[in-house]
């Protein structure tokens, strides 16, 4: 098939992850892709921020920004038209974002199924981190028309998929397609040793800030005093240099790695070391990439007990913890860290997971695939039928 790809993505983040590993995934299947989106995405290197976008809204007023926004549905429209004319895809295939309505009206303007990939309701979620919005019917009838007016919703988790159908999206129209990893990359693993070898290797991979864990699992180093105990802390953040203070401070920075920035395709190469992984913390409606790429290179997981964790973790696989109970994570980082031996198993089962519930980017291009062409041949049915 020719599917014409559109998001509005500046930053090069995890966000782009899942652009690039879906876009790849469909094309090592054979299908034919175009992308549609913001320049800055594809010239820049991992971990850019977006640049004057991000400016821009740090700068204006909530309503200007907000405006511009739906302004730019005037540049996207352009783009859109100019594809769709040469390009001539079966479907398109949407990365949603607030006040960009345009993808689904044009979509049924040239009478394409539109696929509608989306990752939060980001309407909730800009007034929860940033206050209240400038325009907010504006956002809440450009987040309703998008999810209701679209041939297929494809939320990340289960509990995104409830706050879809919350806004009478009907649930034969929801298909949720989780996150995960290259199937190769999963396949590299199939024989890594699980067995504890001199050094325990307790792994954090992402963003670091005051909740994500690093502070707890530093202190729990300190405190168990045992020499074969390793934290190796993959990426960046803006609590980097008070955690190496700590770090120094509780006397254990021999014990304490910090890489810096890596690029995406060296993740792995740091990840494959962990034993233990830590997701201390999520979105409740988010499908976190580090958690399956912590599945992936068979580590104990230790992750809060909420809905959309337990969608794709159990507590056969994973030592979960009460996320409302202020110590719990300490609490069952100690617990893994004290019985680590007794919970090998887990590792190997963890990874059987990844296979069964079909945690890859391919398995999500075929399911992608499939409910395309199921909406492909709707599409021409209906057209056949006015024609009649």
């Amino acid at each position: 098939m020719k599917i014409l790809y559109h998001h509005r993505i500046a930053s090069k983040d995890g966000q782009f992850v899942h652009v690039e590993e879906i876009i790849k995934a469909l094309e090592s299947q054979g299908h034919e892709v175009m992308l549609v989106g913001p320049s800055v995405h594809r010239d820049t290197e991992f971990g850019h921020d977006g640049g004057m976008a991000s400016k821009l809204k740090a700068l204006l007023p909530k309503a200007a920004y907000e405006f511009m926004e739906f302004g730019y549905c005037a540049v996207v429209a352009a783009r859109l038209i100019k594809a769709v004319k040469d390009f001539q895809p079966d479907v398109i295939y949407e990365r949603y974002n607030l006040f960009q309505p345009v993808g689904v009206m044009l979509a049924k303007y040239f009478d394409i199924p539109i696929m509608l990939e989306v990752n939060a309701p980001l309407k909730d979620e800009r007034e929860k981190f940033y206050g209240n919005l400038g325009l907010p019917k504006l956002a809440e009838w450009t987040e309703k028309y998008c999810w209701k007016n679209a041939d297929v919703v494809m939320p990340v988790t289960n509990v995104l998929a409830d706050i879809v159908r919350s806004k009478n999206v009907p649930d034969e129209r929801i298909s949720v397609i989780h996150n995960g990893v290259q199937e190769k990359v999963l396949e590299s693993f199939r024989d890594k040793d699980t067995q504890l070898t001199d050094q325990i290797t307790i792994g954090f991979s992402g963003f670091m800030h005051l909740t994500c864990g690093v502070e707890m699992a530093i202190e729990s180093i300190a405190e168990l005093n045992d020499p074969r105990l390793r934290l190796l802390c993959v990426g960046d953040g803006n609590v980097l240099q008070s955690l190496k203070e700590k770090a120094n401070a509780l006397g254990v920075t021999s014990q304490v790695e910090f890489t810096g920035l890596v690029e995406r395709d060296a993740i792995f190469d740091y990840v494959k070391q962990f034993d233990i992984a830590l997701q201390p913390d999520v979105t409740d409606y988010a499908s976190p990439l580090k958690m399956f790429e912590y599945m992936a290179a068979k580590t104990l997981v230790v992750a809060p007990s909420k809905p959309n964790i337990r969608e794709i973790l159990d507590d056969d696989c994973a030592v979960l913890f009460d996320p409302n109970s202020k110590y719990a994570f300490k609490k069952s980082l100690t617990v893994a860290l004290e019985s680590i031996e007794q919970k090998n198993e887990m590792r190997e089962r963890v990874y059987k997971k990844m296979w069964d519930k079909g945690f890859t980017w391919d398995e999500n291009a075929r399911r992608i695939a499939n409910l395309a062409e199921m909406l492909l041949a709707r599409t021409k049915t209906a057209l056949l039928s006015k024609q009649g």
